[in-house]
Protein backbone atom coordinates (compact mmCIF):
# COMPACT_ATOMS: atom_id res chain seq x y z
CA UNK A 1 0.00 0.00 0.00
CA UNK A 2 1.33 3.89 -0.80
CA UNK A 3 2.54 5.88 2.18
CA UNK A 4 -0.64 8.04 4.10
CA UNK A 5 1.78 11.30 2.17
CA UNK A 6 1.63 9.45 -1.26
CA UNK A 7 -2.00 8.94 -0.62
CA UNK A 8 -3.18 12.46 0.15
CA UNK A 9 -0.71 13.69 -2.70
CA UNK A 10 -2.63 11.67 -5.53
CA UNK A 11 -5.94 12.61 -3.64
CA UNK A 12 -4.90 16.23 -4.14
CA UNK A 13 -4.60 16.14 -7.66
CA UNK A 14 -7.50 13.99 -8.62
CA UNK A 15 -10.29 13.83 -6.16
CA UNK A 16 -12.57 16.29 -5.25
CA UNK A 17 -14.09 16.28 -1.81
CA UNK A 18 -17.40 17.20 -0.24
CA UNK A 19 -17.59 20.25 0.91
CA UNK A 20 -14.21 21.04 -0.87
CA UNK A 21 -11.67 22.94 0.72
CA UNK A 22 -8.07 22.15 -0.23
CA UNK A 23 -6.41 24.38 2.37
CA UNK A 24 -8.30 22.19 5.14
CA UNK A 25 -7.48 18.70 3.43
CA UNK A 26 -3.48 19.60 3.24
CA UNK A 27 -3.14 20.93 6.75
CA UNK A 28 -5.13 18.26 8.65
CA UNK A 29 -6.19 15.53 5.89
CA UNK A 30 -6.66 11.43 6.87
CA UNK A 31 -6.75 8.28 5.33
CA UNK A 32 -8.98 5.93 6.97
CA UNK A 33 -8.29 2.11 5.99
CA UNK A 34 -9.99 0.16 8.75
CA UNK A 35 -12.37 0.57 10.76
CA UNK A 36 -13.35 -1.78 14.08
CA UNK A 37 -16.73 -1.16 16.66
CA UNK A 38 -16.37 2.54 17.48
CA UNK A 39 -12.06 2.77 16.12
CA UNK A 40 -11.61 4.17 13.03
CA UNK A 41 -7.39 3.84 12.08
CA UNK A 42 -6.05 6.17 9.91
CA UNK A 43 -3.03 4.97 7.22
CA UNK A 44 -0.15 5.96 9.26
CA UNK A 45 -1.81 3.27 12.07
CA UNK A 46 -2.41 5.47 14.65
CA UNK A 47 -6.14 5.11 16.23
CA UNK A 48 -9.42 7.30 16.73
CA UNK A 49 -12.58 7.06 18.48
CA UNK A 50 -15.22 7.90 15.82
CA UNK A 51 -17.04 10.49 17.88
CA UNK A 52 -20.33 11.19 14.99
CA UNK A 53 -20.67 7.31 14.14
CA UNK A 54 -19.01 8.53 10.86
CA UNK A 55 -21.38 10.95 9.68
CA UNK A 56 -24.48 10.39 12.33
CA UNK A 57 -25.11 7.05 10.52
CA UNK A 58 -22.58 4.48 11.73
CA UNK A 59 -24.65 3.41 14.61
CA UNK A 60 -23.54 -0.43 14.48
CA UNK A 61 -20.03 0.71 14.66
CA UNK A 62 -17.25 -0.64 12.17
CA UNK A 63 -16.65 -3.96 11.12
CA UNK A 64 -19.79 -5.65 11.46
CA UNK A 65 -19.39 -8.79 9.74
CA UNK A 66 -22.73 -9.91 9.15
CA UNK A 67 -24.12 -6.54 7.29
CA UNK A 68 -21.07 -7.40 4.88
CA UNK A 69 -21.89 -11.00 4.31
CA UNK A 70 -26.01 -10.26 3.67
CA UNK A 71 -24.55 -7.60 1.24
CA UNK A 72 -22.83 -10.32 -0.43
CA UNK A 73 -25.65 -12.97 -0.47
CA UNK A 74 -27.54 -10.16 -1.91
CA UNK A 75 -24.97 -9.68 -5.01
CA UNK A 76 -24.77 -12.68 -5.94
CA UNK A 77 -28.39 -13.54 -5.92
CA UNK A 78 -29.51 -10.03 -7.66
CA UNK A 79 -27.33 -7.19 -7.69
CA UNK A 80 -29.87 -4.62 -8.83
CA UNK A 81 -33.14 -4.54 -10.70
CA UNK A 82 -35.54 -1.39 -10.90
CA UNK A 83 -38.43 -0.78 -8.56
CA UNK A 84 -40.40 1.44 -11.09
CA UNK A 85 -44.03 0.62 -10.93
CA UNK A 86 -44.49 -2.69 -12.48
CA UNK A 87 -40.85 -3.89 -10.78
CA UNK A 88 -40.16 -5.01 -6.93
CA UNK A 89 -38.08 -7.04 -5.69
CA UNK A 90 -38.80 -9.17 -2.18
CA UNK A 91 -35.85 -7.36 0.03
CA UNK A 92 -38.25 -4.34 -0.87
CA UNK A 93 -41.44 -5.35 -0.15
CA UNK A 94 -39.87 -7.14 2.82
CA UNK A 95 -38.62 -4.03 4.26
CA UNK A 96 -41.50 -1.77 3.72
CA UNK A 97 -43.98 -4.03 5.38
CA UNK A 98 -40.95 -4.08 8.32
CA UNK A 99 -40.97 -0.45 9.00
CA UNK A 100 -44.90 0.16 8.84
CA UNK A 101 -44.15 -2.33 12.02
CA UNK A 102 -41.96 0.19 13.43
CA UNK A 103 -43.03 3.55 12.25
CA UNK A 104 -45.38 5.64 13.80
CA UNK A 105 -48.89 4.96 13.70
CA UNK A 106 -49.48 7.66 11.12
CA UNK A 107 -46.95 6.27 8.64
CA UNK A 108 -47.70 3.12 6.74
CA UNK A 109 -45.90 3.14 3.37
CA UNK A 110 -42.17 4.06 1.99
CA UNK A 111 -40.78 4.93 -1.19
CA UNK A 112 -36.84 4.12 -1.03
CA UNK A 113 -33.94 6.43 -1.88
CA UNK A 114 -29.88 6.58 -1.77
CA UNK A 115 -30.02 9.13 0.90
CA UNK A 116 -31.29 12.18 2.78
CA UNK A 117 -30.78 14.72 0.31
CA UNK A 118 -33.21 12.92 -1.59
CA UNK A 119 -35.39 12.09 0.84
CA UNK A 120 -35.77 15.91 1.63
CA UNK A 121 -36.72 16.59 -2.30
CA UNK A 122 -38.69 13.20 -2.07
CA UNK A 123 -41.07 15.42 0.53
CA UNK A 124 -41.11 18.53 -1.09
CA UNK A 125 -42.09 16.91 -5.04
CA UNK A 126 -44.41 14.38 -2.53
CA UNK A 127 -46.54 17.59 -0.88
CA UNK A 128 -46.67 19.68 -4.04
CA UNK A 129 -48.40 16.73 -5.90
CA UNK A 130 -50.42 15.99 -2.98
CA UNK A 131 -51.68 20.13 -2.98
CA UNK A 132 -52.00 19.56 -6.48
CA UNK A 133 -53.69 16.84 -6.65
CA UNK A 134 -56.48 17.89 -4.46
CA UNK A 135 -57.30 21.10 -6.25
CA UNK A 136 -54.93 23.19 -4.59
CA UNK A 137 -51.81 23.67 -6.70
CA UNK A 138 -51.04 27.64 -5.29
CA UNK A 139 -49.83 25.32 -1.79
CA UNK A 140 -45.98 24.89 -2.82
CA UNK A 141 -43.82 26.78 -0.13
CA UNK A 142 -41.64 25.08 2.48
CA UNK A 143 -40.89 26.57 5.90
CA UNK A 144 -37.89 25.19 7.14
CA UNK A 145 -35.78 26.42 10.41
CA UNK A 146 -32.82 28.42 11.08
CA UNK A 147 -30.11 25.86 12.03
CA UNK A 148 -31.95 23.12 10.21
CA UNK A 149 -29.94 20.51 7.81
CA UNK A 150 -32.20 18.75 5.29
CA UNK A 151 -29.49 17.67 2.72
CA UNK A 152 -27.40 19.49 0.06
CA UNK A 153 -29.23 18.73 -3.32
CA UNK A 154 -30.44 22.07 -4.41
CA UNK A 155 -33.68 22.10 -3.12
CA UNK A 156 -32.51 20.66 0.12
CA UNK A 157 -29.85 23.15 0.35
CA UNK A 158 -32.45 25.94 -0.24
CA UNK A 159 -34.21 24.23 2.99
CA UNK A 160 -31.34 24.18 4.88
CA UNK A 161 -30.85 26.63 7.22
CA UNK A 162 -27.51 26.70 8.01
CA UNK A 163 -26.51 30.06 5.89
CA UNK A 164 -23.03 28.83 5.22
CA UNK A 165 -24.25 26.90 2.82
CA UNK A 166 -26.04 29.56 0.33
CA UNK A 167 -23.73 32.02 -0.80
CA UNK A 168 -22.12 30.23 -3.79
CA UNK A 169 -24.97 28.67 -4.99
CA UNK A 170 -27.37 31.45 -5.39
CA UNK A 171 -30.39 32.44 -6.07
CA UNK A 172 -31.93 29.41 -4.05
CA UNK A 173 -34.78 27.66 -5.21
CA UNK A 174 -37.81 30.35 -4.37
CA UNK A 175 -40.14 29.06 -1.90
CA UNK A 176 -38.69 28.10 1.44
CA UNK A 177 -38.99 30.40 4.18
CA UNK A 178 -36.51 29.92 7.82
CA UNK A 179 -37.85 30.32 10.76
CA UNK A 180 -36.33 30.69 14.52
CA UNK A 181 -34.92 27.55 15.54
CA UNK A 182 -36.58 26.43 19.20
CA UNK A 183 -32.67 26.71 20.47
CA UNK A 184 -33.35 27.01 24.30
CA UNK A 185 -29.74 28.58 24.58
CA UNK A 186 -30.04 31.53 22.25
CA UNK A 187 -34.09 31.36 21.44
CA UNK A 188 -35.52 34.42 23.60
CA UNK A 189 -39.74 34.48 23.84
CA UNK A 190 -41.58 37.17 24.52
CA UNK A 191 -42.38 37.87 28.42
CA UNK A 192 -44.98 35.25 29.43
CA UNK A 193 -44.96 33.57 26.85
CA UNK A 194 -43.02 29.81 27.40
CA UNK A 195 -39.65 29.05 24.82
CA UNK A 196 -41.33 26.09 23.27
CA UNK A 197 -44.72 28.04 22.51
CA UNK A 198 -42.95 31.24 21.53
CA UNK A 199 -40.58 29.37 19.09
CA UNK A 200 -43.97 27.17 17.78
CA UNK A 201 -45.91 30.52 17.12
CA UNK A 202 -43.02 31.48 14.90
CA UNK A 203 -44.30 28.97 12.87
CA UNK A 204 -47.92 30.34 12.73
CA UNK A 205 -46.21 33.80 12.06
CA UNK A 206 -44.52 32.70 8.96
CA UNK A 207 -47.46 30.90 7.77
CA UNK A 208 -49.86 33.88 7.96
CA UNK A 209 -47.30 36.16 6.15
CA UNK A 210 -47.17 33.54 3.26
CA UNK A 211 -50.47 33.03 3.03
CA UNK A 212 -51.93 29.43 4.04
CA UNK A 213 -52.96 29.07 0.76
CA UNK A 214 -49.51 29.16 -0.77
CA UNK A 215 -47.99 26.89 2.49
CA UNK A 216 -47.31 23.41 1.50
CA UNK A 217 -45.30 21.48 4.56
CA UNK A 218 -42.92 22.34 7.49
CA UNK A 219 -39.73 20.18 7.89
CA UNK A 220 -37.57 20.12 11.43
CA UNK A 221 -35.37 17.64 12.50
CA UNK A 222 -36.59 16.50 16.03
CA UNK A 223 -33.63 17.17 17.47
CA UNK A 224 -31.29 19.52 14.98
CA UNK A 225 -28.08 17.58 14.52
CA UNK A 226 -25.56 19.16 12.22
CA UNK A 227 -26.82 22.84 13.26
CA UNK A 228 -25.06 21.89 17.07
CA UNK A 229 -27.89 19.36 18.48
CA UNK A 230 -30.24 21.84 19.48
CA UNK A 231 -33.00 20.03 21.51
CA UNK A 232 -36.23 21.40 21.57
CA UNK A 233 -38.80 22.56 24.56
CA UNK A 234 -41.12 19.57 25.89
CA UNK A 235 -43.85 22.11 24.28
CA UNK A 236 -42.57 22.38 21.39
CA UNK A 237 -43.99 19.80 18.67
CA UNK A 238 -47.06 19.57 20.39
CA UNK A 239 -48.31 22.94 19.82
CA UNK A 240 -46.67 22.55 16.11
CA UNK A 241 -49.02 19.67 15.33
CA UNK A 242 -51.79 22.40 16.23
CA UNK A 243 -51.03 25.09 13.96
CA UNK A 244 -50.02 22.72 11.21
CA UNK A 245 -53.74 20.99 11.39
CA UNK A 246 -55.07 24.26 11.63
CA UNK A 247 -53.48 25.68 8.61
CA UNK A 248 -53.11 22.64 6.25
CA UNK A 249 -49.87 22.11 6.14
CA UNK A 250 -47.97 19.21 6.14
CA UNK A 251 -46.08 18.00 9.26
CA UNK A 252 -42.81 16.45 7.96
CA UNK A 253 -40.45 15.15 10.87
CA UNK A 254 -36.57 15.24 9.18
CA UNK A 255 -35.37 12.07 11.15
CA UNK A 256 -32.43 11.32 8.98
CA UNK A 257 -30.31 11.50 11.89
CA UNK A 258 -32.35 10.90 14.83
CA UNK A 259 -34.43 7.55 13.59
CA UNK A 260 -33.68 4.51 14.59
CA UNK A 261 -33.08 4.96 18.27
CA UNK A 262 -30.57 7.68 18.35
CA UNK A 263 -32.40 9.50 21.07
CA UNK A 264 -33.31 7.08 22.96
CA UNK A 265 -36.53 6.36 21.07
CA UNK A 266 -36.84 4.97 17.87
CA UNK A 267 -37.84 8.32 16.02
CA UNK A 268 -37.20 11.09 17.53
CA UNK A 269 -40.39 12.84 17.29
CA UNK A 270 -42.01 10.16 20.18
CA UNK A 271 -40.31 11.38 22.80
CA UNK A 272 -43.17 14.52 22.68
CA UNK A 273 -45.97 11.82 21.35
CA UNK A 274 -46.81 14.20 17.71
CA UNK A 275 -47.13 12.29 14.77
CA UNK A 276 -46.25 13.36 11.38
CA UNK A 277 -47.77 13.57 7.65
CA UNK A 278 -44.56 12.67 6.14
CA UNK A 279 -41.11 11.36 7.97
CA UNK A 280 -37.67 10.62 6.14
CA UNK A 281 -34.97 8.75 7.08
CA UNK A 282 -31.55 7.69 5.63
CA UNK A 283 -27.96 7.21 7.85
CA UNK A 284 -28.80 4.99 10.76
CA UNK A 285 -31.30 2.20 8.51
CA UNK A 286 -28.01 0.84 6.86
CA UNK A 287 -25.71 1.90 10.06
CA UNK A 288 -23.88 3.14 7.19
CA UNK A 289 -22.93 0.15 5.04
CA UNK A 290 -25.06 1.36 2.03
CA UNK A 291 -26.13 4.12 0.40
CA UNK A 292 -29.98 4.45 1.17
CA UNK A 293 -32.35 6.43 2.74
CA UNK A 294 -36.42 6.92 2.27
CA UNK A 295 -39.76 8.38 3.02
CA UNK A 296 -42.45 7.49 5.10
CA UNK A 297 -46.20 8.98 4.67
CA UNK A 298 -49.66 8.72 5.56
CA UNK A 299 -52.46 6.98 4.28
CA UNK A 300 -54.04 10.00 3.40
CA UNK A 301 -51.08 11.06 1.09
CA UNK A 302 -51.00 7.59 -0.25
CA UNK A 303 -54.16 6.99 -1.02
CA UNK A 304 -53.44 10.49 -3.35
CA UNK A 305 -50.52 9.08 -4.61
CA UNK A 306 -52.81 5.85 -5.70
CA UNK A 307 -55.83 7.46 -6.80
CA UNK A 308 -54.73 11.21 -8.57
CA UNK A 309 -55.07 11.82 -12.12
CA UNK A 310 -51.57 12.32 -12.88
CA UNK A 311 -48.59 9.99 -12.24
CA UNK A 312 -46.58 10.40 -9.41
CA UNK A 313 -43.20 11.60 -11.91
CA UNK A 314 -40.44 10.89 -9.27
CA UNK A 315 -37.86 8.53 -9.39
CA UNK A 316 -34.75 7.34 -8.68
CA UNK A 317 -32.17 4.76 -10.69
CA UNK A 318 -31.46 2.94 -7.30
CA UNK A 319 -34.82 3.33 -5.58
CA UNK A 320 -35.82 -0.07 -3.61
CA UNK A 321 -32.40 -1.55 -4.54
CA UNK A 322 -32.71 -4.85 -3.57
CA UNK A 323 -28.56 -4.60 -2.01
CA UNK A 324 -29.38 -1.64 0.14
CA UNK A 325 -32.62 -3.41 1.08
CA UNK A 326 -31.24 -6.62 2.20
CA UNK A 327 -28.46 -4.85 4.27
CA UNK A 328 -31.65 -2.46 6.13
CA UNK A 329 -33.68 -5.83 6.91
CA UNK A 330 -29.80 -6.75 8.50
CA UNK A 331 -29.44 -3.41 9.93
CA UNK A 332 -32.68 -3.61 11.79
CA UNK A 333 -32.35 -6.63 12.94
CA UNK A 334 -29.47 -5.45 14.72
CA UNK A 335 -31.31 -2.16 16.03
CA UNK A 336 -33.96 -4.45 17.33
CA UNK A 337 -31.75 -7.37 19.18
CA UNK A 338 -29.01 -5.02 20.50
CA UNK A 339 -32.25 -2.63 21.48
CA UNK A 340 -30.32 0.57 20.11
CA UNK A 341 -33.04 3.23 21.60
CA UNK A 342 -32.42 1.71 25.25
CA UNK A 343 -28.77 1.89 24.45
CA UNK A 344 -28.81 4.95 22.91
CA UNK A 345 -31.09 6.68 26.01
CA UNK A 346 -28.60 4.67 29.03
CA UNK A 347 -25.14 5.57 27.14
CA UNK A 348 -26.34 8.87 26.48
CA UNK A 349 -27.15 10.42 29.88
CA UNK A 350 -24.01 8.65 31.20
CA UNK A 351 -22.04 10.75 28.55
CA UNK A 352 -23.90 14.12 29.01
CA UNK A 353 -23.98 13.69 32.83
CA UNK A 354 -20.24 13.58 32.38
CA UNK A 355 -19.71 16.15 30.24
CA UNK A 356 -21.67 18.54 32.06
CA UNK A 357 -19.43 17.28 34.91
CA UNK A 358 -16.17 17.68 32.80
CA UNK A 359 -16.80 21.30 31.30
CA UNK A 360 -20.11 22.54 32.60
CA UNK A 361 -18.55 25.13 34.97
CA UNK A 362 -15.25 26.09 32.63
CA UNK A 363 -15.76 29.75 31.89
CA UNK A 364 -15.99 29.61 28.03
CA UNK A 365 -18.40 26.56 27.86
CA UNK A 366 -21.95 27.90 27.68
CA UNK A 367 -23.90 24.89 27.54
CA UNK A 368 -23.24 21.33 27.59
CA UNK A 369 -26.49 19.90 25.70
CA UNK A 370 -27.92 16.53 24.58
CA UNK A 371 -31.07 13.82 23.76
CA UNK A 372 -29.94 10.49 23.75
CA UNK A 373 -26.80 9.54 22.04
CA UNK A 374 -26.26 12.97 20.95
CA UNK A 375 -24.16 15.99 22.77
CA UNK A 376 -23.57 19.55 21.86
CA UNK A 377 -20.77 21.41 23.83
CA UNK A 378 -21.22 24.90 22.95
CA UNK A 379 -17.95 27.50 23.17
CA UNK A 380 -18.78 30.94 23.96
CA UNK A 381 -16.16 34.14 24.73
CA UNK A 382 -18.16 35.33 27.71
CA UNK A 383 -20.59 32.90 29.60
CA UNK A 384 -22.86 35.52 31.13
CA UNK A 385 -23.45 37.41 27.94
CA UNK A 386 -23.66 34.31 25.93
CA UNK A 387 -21.41 36.50 23.36
CA UNK A 388 -19.49 34.17 20.71
CA UNK A 389 -15.86 34.14 19.84
CA UNK A 390 -14.93 35.90 16.90
CA UNK A 391 -15.90 33.79 13.64
CA UNK A 392 -11.76 34.82 12.57
CA UNK A 393 -10.48 33.08 16.14
CA UNK A 394 -11.32 29.58 15.01
CA UNK A 395 -11.65 28.38 18.12
CA UNK A 396 -13.99 25.64 17.48
CA UNK A 397 -11.38 24.17 14.81
CA UNK A 398 -8.22 24.48 17.36
CA UNK A 399 -10.50 22.30 19.80
CA UNK A 400 -10.48 20.00 17.35
CA UNK A 401 -7.64 19.80 16.24
CA UNK A 402 -6.46 19.58 19.95
CA UNK A 403 -8.97 16.59 20.13
CA UNK A 404 -7.47 14.65 17.25
CA UNK A 405 -4.19 14.83 18.32
CA UNK A 406 -5.41 13.02 20.96
CA UNK A 407 -7.25 10.07 19.52
CA UNK A 408 -10.84 12.02 18.73
CA UNK A 409 -12.39 13.01 15.47
CA UNK A 410 -15.68 14.68 15.03
CA UNK A 411 -17.53 17.61 13.98
CA UNK A 412 -18.56 20.97 14.63
CA UNK A 413 -20.81 23.48 13.40
CA UNK A 414 -18.91 26.57 14.09
CA UNK A 415 -17.88 26.83 17.59
CA UNK A 416 -19.85 24.03 18.69
CA UNK A 417 -18.17 20.44 19.43
CA UNK A 418 -21.01 17.58 18.30
CA UNK A 419 -20.82 14.45 19.89
CA UNK A 420 -22.65 10.81 18.64
CA UNK A 421 -20.56 8.27 18.82
CA UNK A 422 -21.83 4.92 17.56
CA UNK A 423 -24.54 3.31 20.00
CA UNK A 424 -22.50 0.04 20.17
CA UNK A 425 -19.76 2.82 21.96
CA UNK A 426 -18.50 0.90 25.35
CA UNK A 427 -18.52 2.91 28.28
CA UNK A 428 -14.48 3.01 28.87
CA UNK A 429 -14.65 5.04 25.93
CA UNK A 430 -17.55 6.97 25.80
CA UNK A 431 -15.33 8.24 28.65
CA UNK A 432 -12.46 8.39 27.15
CA UNK A 433 -14.05 11.28 25.06
CA UNK A 434 -15.06 13.47 27.62
CA UNK A 435 -11.75 13.20 28.70
CA UNK A 436 -9.99 14.16 25.72
CA UNK A 437 -12.37 16.79 24.94
CA UNK A 438 -12.27 18.31 28.26
CA UNK A 439 -7.69 18.11 28.06
CA UNK A 440 -8.53 19.91 24.43
CA UNK A 441 -10.58 22.49 25.66
CA UNK A 442 -8.56 23.69 28.43
CA UNK A 443 -5.17 23.67 26.05
CA UNK A 444 -7.09 26.23 23.53
CA UNK A 445 -9.04 28.06 26.29
CA UNK A 446 -7.12 27.90 29.73
CA UNK A 447 -8.47 26.79 32.95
Amino acid sequence: MPTKSEMLQTDLAHLIHPLHNRKLHEAAAHVWVRGEGAILVDADGKEYIDGLSGLWNVVAGHGRKELAEVAAQQMETLAYCSGYAGSSNPQAIQLAERLAGLAPPSIRRFFFTSGGGESSDTCFKTARYYWRMLGRPEKTKVIARQFGYHGNTLGATAATGLTVYWPMFEPRVPGFVHIPSPYPYRYVAPPGVSPGIAAANELEKAILREGPETVSMFIAEPVQGAGGVIVPPDDYFPRIREICDQYDVLLVSDEVITGFGRTGKMWGLQHWGVQPDLIQFAKAITSGYFPFGGIGMSEKIAQVLDTGEMTWMHAYTYSAHPVGCAVALRTLDIIEREDFPAQAGEKGTHLLSRLQSALGSHPHVGEVRGKGLMCGVELVQDKTTKADFPATDGIGHKVHLAAQRRGLFSRLRGDVFCLAPPVITPIPLLDRIVEILAESVREVLGD
